[in-house]
């Protein structure tokens, strides 16, 4: 194994160049200064950016940020369940999560988080949108769902046309059982004499022949479309449409066309929801929040750098380097995986820098009790991590665990639901699964290329300095 560790070093030297790479943010300064001297430097990162077989990859890496970082809204939704069967409820609340998520995804909010939660006979969702300003026309996007009606005039008298009563008149169309749920997809169009937003329609396979039907035999007639109960135009059908598409052009605004359109693709909600409770979160807050939290992050890095070094010498060195390593694979991974950073995620992250040094301890610990049986430097080495690891798994083991009790990837109705917990439990996750991987082979690796080299340069130099515990 000692003969492989030079081609297992310079994998993690191309690892860590990788990680870096990823991590780091696209541009960012640098500040240097004592009393009157001052350096700064801006430093700019390139994106990944090239072609594949034709194909353009391009991608910034960039950190996902959660609600209480980023600023946004949460909403708690009730789902009414009055109606559903209780074996088909959990399905019907899955239902609306994805009728949610697709709303949420067609408006163009990022990085929504959208959750499903049971307690007893309560079935929630929890909704957090990042960059949210407008917060009735979330409300309105996340609860109200679009119910679109076609009908045909039932009399075409000159009475008929002239009456302007609402009721009136409206009692003279008669429904034609073509609704929202034949579209095929929807879309926001311009007329092209007045410019104005209009919402074009395309029909399913079902719908094209039921329009072309109700076109047919009803041409000369008026045929109202109603969104939600209420008419928004009344076209007069002139000649039989084959092709499945129609045009509403009621008198919308640009973001009224949107939002129906949003709500018509999206579908109808299969159960009535409604908003127990609104927070939101000024990015500010958040903004002040990751900036404490990172620079608790680098002086937690500094002291266990500083403690290792202190009690462990070349060998804290090599902790301190793998620590460093982990940070940077860890963050790596965090934006390939698109982890979204909450507070909660950083204490994680701040949790799992502690324990990423307690392989290397417990490590050390063993080499120095080798040392004292009498056993050689390289001797003491390999054994002490030999004989460690069963220490360390079953360690590791428990705060895995305790992660995925955390993370609850099975959505037990029975376990924790909320995001915010469950980042938490994710970074852990993540920063236990690293630290294995730093504490056992990036240590193990360096000590058996360095190691060797520090104490042939300490006995060449007739000196005692040599590392600590590792006098061979």
């Amino acid at each position: 194994m000692r003969q492989s560790a030079p081609r297992v070093l310079w994998l993690i030297v191309v690892l860590t160049l990788i990680a870096l790479f990823i991590a780091l943010p696209r541009q960012f300064e640098l500040n240097l200064g004592y009393k009157t001297w001052r350096w700064q430097q801006s430093v700019t990162v390139p994106p990944l950016d090239f072609y594949f077989f034709g194909r353009h990859i391009y991608s910034e890496f960039p950190l996902k940020q959660g609600l209480d970082i980023q600023g946004g809204m949460q909403v708690l939704l009730q789902a009414d369940m009055a109606q559903i069967p209780e074996a088909d409820r959990q399905t019907a609340l899955e239902s609306a999560r994805e009728v949610i998520a697709r709303r949420v995804d067609l408006f163009g909010i990022s990085e929504p988080t959208i959750q499903t939660s049971r307690a007893g006979e309560q079935y929630r969702l929890i909704v957090e949108l990042p960059g949210i300003n407008n917060t009735d026309q979330a409300l309105q996007l996340l609860g109200k769902t679009a119910e679109l009606e076609f009908k045909i005039q039932a009399s075409d008298s000159a009475q008929a046309q002239a009456t302007i009563s609402a009721v009136a008149f409206l009692n003279q169309f008669e429904s034609t059982g073509l609704s929202g749920q034949k579209l095929k997809k929807t879309s926001v169009q311009f007329d092209p004499q007045t410019g104005q937003p209009t919402i074009g329609l395309q029909f399913d396979d079902q719908g094209k022949q039921l329009f072309a039907k109700l076109t047919s035999e009803n041409t000369g007639k008026i045929m109202a479309i109603f969104v939600d109960g209420f008419p928004v135009t009344m076209p007069r059908i002139n000649e039989p449409i084959l092709d499945g598409q129609a045009v509403i052009s009621g008198a919308f605004t640009l973001p009224e066309a949107k939002q129906l359109v949003i709500q018509l693709n999206a579908g109808a909600l299969p159960v009535p929801i409604s908003v127990l409770e609104q927070r939101n979160v000024g990015a500010s807050l958040g903004a002040d929040s990751i900036q404490k939290s990172v620079r608790a992050g680098l002086v937690g890095l500094g002291l266990v750098a500083v403690f290792m070094i202190l009690i462990y010498g070349f060998r804290g060195v090599v902790a301190t380097v793998a620590l460093l390593i982990y940070a940077a694979l860890t963050i790596a991974i965090y934006k390939l995986m698109g982890v979204t950073l909450t507070l909660p995620g950083i204490a994680g992250l701040l949790l799992s820098i502690g324990m990423a040094v307690d392989a290397n301890i417990l490590i050390f610990e063993r080499m120095k009790e080798e040392l004292r049986a009498g056993e050689s430097l390289h001797r003491a080495m390999e054994l002490g991590f030999g004989r460690a690891w069963d220490s360390i798994k079953d360690a590791n083991l428990t705060t895995i665990l305790t992660s995925l009790v955390l993370i609850n990837p099975l959505d037990f109705s029975f376990l924790n639901s909320s995001g915010l917990v469950r980042g938490f439990g994710i970074t852990l996750l993540i920063g236990v699964l690293i630290s294995l991987f730093t504490g056992i082979v990036v240590s193990r690796t360096l000590l058996r290329v360095f190691l060797p080299l520090v104490m042939r340069v300490s006995s060449q130099a007739g000196a005692q300095i040599a590392p600590k515990g590792l006098k061979s």
